[in-house]
């Protein structure tokens, strides 16, 4: 996506001038895995425009493979961001209606051949809230990754401005998670998007573990397909100043980390996609699951 910032922490318009950059969560998580050494490639669709092309150059910068991506459509979705201040949060406003990928059938992507000597697929819950095809291309990747034999990471993502096409989340994402082996949510992503909770309440202070113990729990006993659910627990003091640490669940038990005080913040957006990106990373190249988590939430603390 194309993200259209205004400067520092001016209000939307407070200045004539947007900052434009590009965004988007698993384009996150390929540049951030493309830095820290892995092969990665970026499957999407955009049009065939300018900006476009510079997307695709800003992605080869950081050594993403493009070679998969559709040209396609008459638009590159955009959102707009107004950095928060203080105890006043930031704001998002989508505009991802008719964009390309918005627009994609999961006809247009042969998944077979993307996924040829590929070991590992990652996706989110922001794509199949933009539209129901763009959905049914996110289920059938996930279904022919499965059969290929990839490891399978879904982050869950909640972002409910963008569930605006007729479907509720609950319709959607359950089915999703049934085709996935590894799930990365946010402190409440499990009760909004599969409508999973349990009768552990809920402590502000994140170092009180006993919620996420339990719901991560019953994650793998509703969803017995999962080997790792990780939850991500960041607790917002101010709109610069967050306390970040995280817990996971496997087959073999459930670890947490230690709380990271992340003052002075420059810019929040994509934090969780760096946790997504250091668990892949870790997952795959650590002896075991606790390294992976600390060194997933170092990630998205820094």
């Amino acid at each position: 996506m194309l993200r259209l910032k205004s400067p520092g922490h001016d209000r939307f318009f407070q200045s004539p001038t947007l900052e434009a950059t590009f965004g988007g969560a698993e384009l996150n998580v390929a540049t951030s895995l493309s830095n820290l050494g892995l092969n990665a490639a970026y499957v999407t669709a955009l049009p065939e425009n300018e900006v476009a092309e510079a997307v695709i150059g800003e992605l080869k910068r950081f050594g993403v493979d493009t070679d998969f991506i559709k040209r396609q459509g008459e638009r590159l979705g955009t959102y707009y961001l107004e950095a928060g201040a203080s105890l006043r949060p930031s704001r998002v406003i989508y505009d991802r209606a008719h964009s390309s990928l918005c627009e994609a059938n999961k006809g247009d992507f042969n998944w077979r051949e993307i996924f040829e000597g590929a070991a590992w697929f990652h996706t989110t819950g922001i794509t199949p809230a933009i539209s129901q095809s763009a959905a049914d291309l996110t289920l059938d990747a996930m279904e022919t990754a499965q059969e290929m034999g990839l490891t399978v990471s879904l982050d869950l993502n909640y972002r409910g401005k963008l569930w605006k096409y007729g479907k509720d989340v609950t319709d959607v994402m359950p089915e999703l998670v049934k085709h996935a082996d590894i799930m990365i949510a946010g402190r409440e992503d499990c009760q909004k998007c599969l409508g999973v909770d349990v009768d552990v309440p809920t402590i502000e202070d994140i170092s009180s573990l006993d919620h996420f113990g339990a719901l991560s729990e019953k994650m793998l006993d509703v969803y017995p397909n999962l080997n790792i659910v990780a939850i991500t627990l960041r607790q917002s003091i101010s709109s610069d100043y967050h306390r970040w640490s995280s817990c996971l669940r496997d087959n073999d038990g459930f670890y947490s980390t230690d709380i990271f005080e992340v003052n002075n913040i420059v810019d929040r957006v994509g934090a969780g996609d760096g946790f997504a990106a250091g668990l892949i990373y870790g997952l795959n190249n650590y002896d075991n699951n606790k390294k992976a988590l600390d060194f997933a939430v170092c990630c998205a603390a820094s």
